[in-house]
């Protein structure tokens, strides 16, 4: 039974290395925002390759996170996570030193495949480490430094971009890894990598390989319709011929995960009703936030007239309300369960971001765009920690990291297929980002969309989502949306999360 008190030194240490590596890779989902219209001016991009510079991170990360999470419970977490770290600081390097648009979005690529490694290996660490009684307020923690993380990252990439450059944006991941890494090693305890049983006693799965042929198929899936998406715009046989293939690819992805005996993604595990809605409301409430925040960085540079660095200082509101707020809606939800919070969180984010309609020319900060900042802000404070809480606790322990590997997967291609699908949907052309006008028309419509996303996940969370019995420990609990599933044998019942 994991013993770690989050008040000893070690369950700091452990939560500061987790926060550290997962942030490393959430900020980067967000810090290259604010940086795309100087990497487009650099480079001499259009909008696709600007997309392309955020999305190719986005398939690759999304298309194998599920495979991290399966390494991590069959070789050690810890292990996998220190090889995420230095992977991902690898393809930090080379984003930095890129000399073209074309190796840039090559080695954002790479960068995901470390951070498919290292991203539900931190959570499942905090999961397999922590005493059930600290498990939610350090799952709260360590949801709001990540966002802490996410949400900082536009004002770092502004200050960089406007200061030594965009090429900042990237390296500024290298010392973090260098910090990272021995804190870990010395620190850390390992879980997982131990089969025995059905699920492994240490959370690796018992089967004699891993599924290869999913994760390709998954990652091929993603690429193919993301592709068809920017690139439709265009029109052609091409377009049609990726976004057929890619459903393609979508459904031969299914028919494995089926058939295979060691499937990345076992379809039983779907068999909780509250761990499916929990991602039904992931997929609305992540799609809307990715939307925003790529769009947000550029309406504000483009359209309001900042500088990099004044539009990273404006979002900073969202990132001191996760700071000061998550871990207190960690500890509520482990008291009045996740439907409430899921459900007010998702339309109170909603209608921050139609708050931002009035962030046009002439906008002022004060009357305009902080007063929309502000009730996002609260929104995201109000779900993401339930929202990670409730996923964990919807499987047994040892199913930690695969749990956290659909979820975050489901995450980052919700905000992937955003990216890729906004500016069709809303009639954005190539050169958009070089014409206000064009561009703050095709951002009013974009929110539209978004907050229709929010609402969609806040009317699933009120619909199915549900507080279990606190001592449910019944097969039929998974089937029943119970958050707890019942010990391993030989393993204490478990506390339930919230």
């Amino acid at each position: 039974m994991p013993d770690v008190r989050l008040s000893s030194p070690q369950g700091k240490w452990v939560l500061l290395t987790t926060v550290l590596g997962s942030g490393m890779a959430m900020l980067d989902s967000t810090v290259v925002n604010v940086a795309l219209p100087r990497i487009g001016s650099d480079l001499d991009a259009d909008l696709a390759v600007l997309q392309w510079t955020v999305n190719a991170y986005m398939v690759t990360l999304a298309g194998l996170i599920l495979l991290g999470g399966a390494l991590g419970d069959r070789f050690g977490r810890r292990k996998v996570f220190v090889v995420g770290v230095v992977w991902f600081a690898a393809a930090s390097l080379l984003c930095g030193i890129a000399p073209n648009a074309g190796v840039l979005i090559a080695a954002r690529a790479l960068q995901g495949v470390g951070g498919a490694l290292l991203t539900p290996g931190s959570l499942a660490l905090i999961q397999a480490s922590f005493h059930p009684d600290d498990r939610g307020r350090a799952v709260g923690l360590w949801s709001g430094f990540g966002g802490v993380g996410a949400a900082v990252g536009p004002f770092v990439g502004g200050w960089l971009v406007d200061g030594p450059g965009w090429r900042w944006v990237f390296l500024l991941n290298v010392p973090v890894a260098l910090v990272c890494v021995p804190v870990a090693l010395r620190h850390v305890p390992e879980s997982g990598g131990g089969p025995a049983g059905p699920e492994g006693a240490g959370g690796g799965r018992a089967h004699g390989g891993f599924d290869v042929a999913g994760a390709v198929l998954g990652a091929l899936a993603l690429a193919l319709v993301t592709y068809a998406l920017i690139k439709a715009p265009e029109g052609g046989a091409v377009v049609a011929v990726s976004g057929a293939a890619g459903l393609a690819a979508a459904v031969a992805f299914v028919l494995t995960e089926r058939r295979r005996p060691d499937p990345m993604l076992p379809p039983d595990i779907f068999a909780s009703r509250q761990f499916t809605a929990v991602n039904l409301v992931t997929l609305c409430v992540y799609a809307a936030l990715g939307g925003f925040f790529f769009l947000a960085a550029l309406q504000l540079q483009v359209v309001v007239g900042y500088s990099a660095l004044a539009a990273g200082a404006a979002l900073l509101p969202t990132t001191a309300l996760m700071l000061l707020l998550s871990a207190r809606s960690g500890e509520l939800a482990d008291r009045i369960g996740p439907r409430i919070p899921l459900t007010v969180g998702p339309l109170l984010c909603a209608a921050g971001m139609l708050l931002m309609l009035r962030a046009g020319p002439g906008a002022s900060y004060g009357l305009d765009v902080l007063p929309a900042l502000l009730v996002l802000g609260l929104g995201m404070v109000t779900l993401v920690a339930p929202l990670t809480a409730a996923v964990l606790g919807s499987v047994s322990v040892a199913r930690a990291g695969l749990a956290s590997g659909v979820n975050n997967a489901a995450a980052r291609a919700a905000g992937l297929v955003a990216v890729a699908a906004l500016p069709l949907l809303t009639g954005m052309g190539e050169e958009a980002y070089r014409e206000p006008a064009a561009f703050d028309a095709a951002f009013g419509r974009a929110m539209g969309w978004c907050a229709g996303a929010l609402v969609a996940g806040a009317a699933v969370a009120a619909a199915v989502v549900r507080r279990p019995p606190p001592d449910c420990r019944r097969p039929e609990c998974l089937r029943q949306g119970g958050l707890t599933a019942p010990p391993l044998e030989g393993e204490p019942s478990r506390k339930r999360l919230g």
